[in-house]
């Protein structure tokens, strides 16, 4: 249903968290090859709330699904039909090497209509840390004609991802900040992080849930005092910087360019801005913001004009991030139905990877890795050469 509905949900609270900011919506429930029971007791659950209108489909002929494969079997589990292995790992309390924890965490994107690599990939990167070394191996050959190689997987909360001087830059939920390759995240707000950007190596600063700008290490500036000060009074959405200039996003739609030149605006899209990322390229910044209204914008501050969107889908953009690789420009972005695409520079299509859970940050490193954040793993995937198939 969270698939049908364009967000992501692994319980009906979190179907209705997902659901609640929007408008009512019509969902419909398909009672073939499930229990009637639990499909009453959903739509009765779901109507309670009185957000949404729920249409029970008339009962079809029920599918043959035959039997459950050997839910120890990597190769036998990824090309089975995914409803009847969900059903098979619900009803079994046995770890089967790792699998089962890793197809109920990443179930909404296994249940899509795909091959068995791409389910491959995704089991990988949802495996728990003590996964048996049998199972990985399995999983990295099917997955071998992905677009994708998984670089690293590790249990991670994340709120927030950039960039700084090379190293990736970690935001937990509670407020914490680190490099990747630091083991204890440093203290730096009180507050629930929405956001993190790299002022310079030293100044890293971040966008607490209030809308509220907090620094972390550096000193404090002129620039870093005024915008401060102005987000107490009028509350940041989103945020980014990069060559002495810090950009704000707000709730009606706008980016706001704070430099030592000035201040420079732009209205860029209807509704929330929820994401920005900058790159200084000598004198020259630009911007990639991105919205409530799926869309994703390129500015340059003191720039005039409105341009198209470079890339666009019916969902809200959650995350973004623009970097540059041993390929060139990279742009990462993360919406609310769980996709994520990578774009490069001469490659027509760009890279799709659904984790399961919520996105909750993405990044691009210098070596060309795209990091995507959930709530609680980061995992680390490199593009094949030639794209995989």
């Amino acid at each position: 249903m969270a698939n049908q509905l364009g967000v992501v949900a692994g319980t009906p609270a979190g179907l209705l968290a997902a659901l609640l900011s929007g408008a009512p919506r019509t969902v419909r429930l398909a009672p073939a090859g499930q229990d009637p029971a639990e499909i009453a007791e959903l739509a009765s659950l779901l109507r309670g709330f009185g957000h949404l209108r729920v249409v029970v489909e008339p009962p079809a002929d029920e599918p043959e699904h035959g039997q459950p494969p050997d839910l120890a079997d990597p190769d036998a589990v990824c090309a089975a039909d995914p409803l009847l292995v969900t059903a098979a790992y619900e009803a079994s309390p046995d770890a089967h090497g790792g699998l089962r924890a890793a197809w109920l965490r990443a179930g909404q994107s296994l249940i899509r209509d795909q091959g068995p690599a791409r389910r491959a990939l995704v089991l990988m990167a949802s495996l728990p840390p003590d996964a048996e070394p049998r199972v990985r191996g399995a999983l990295a050959r099917l997955s071998g004609r992905t677009p994708w190689a998984l670089e690293w997987s590790r249990p991670c909360q994340v709120a927030a991802l950039t960039v700084a001087a090379g190293a990736l830059v970690v935001a937990d939920p509670a407020g914490g900040v680190r490099t990747l390759d630091e083991e204890v995240p440093r203290t730096s707000t009180p507050f629930r992080t929405r956001a993190v950007a790299a002022l310079d190596e030293e100044t890293w600063l971040l966008l607490d849930e209030r809308g509220r700008l907090h620094r972390h290490g550096g000193t404090e500036t002129p620039l870093t005092k005024a915008v401060a000060a102005t987000l107490e009074s009028h509350p940041g959405t989103a945020l980014a910087a990069a060559a002495d200039t810090v950009l704000v996003g707000d709730r009606m739609g706008s980016v706001h360019a704070f430099g030592l030149d000035g201040l420079h605006q732009a209205a860029l899209h209807s509704g929330r801005v929820t994401a920005l990322s900058a790159v200084a390229d000598g004198a020259c910044l630009t911007v990639h913001s991105g919205g409530g209204d799926g869309a994703v914008h390129i500015w340059s501050p003191g720039a005039g004009g409105h341009r198209p969107p470079v890339t666009e889908r019916p969902y809200p953009v959650v995350a973004l991030h623009a970097g540059r690789t041993p390929a060139g420009p990279a742009l990462a972005v993360a919406w609310a139905d769980g996709l994520v695409r990578l774009h490069l520079p001469g490659v027509r299509r760009a890279l799709p990877f659904r984790p399961g859970p919520a996105v909750r940050a993405v990044a691009v490193t210098p070596d060309g890795t795209l990091c995507v954040g959930t709530e609680d793993t980061l995992v680390g995937l490199r593009p094949r050469q030639g794209g995989g198939h």
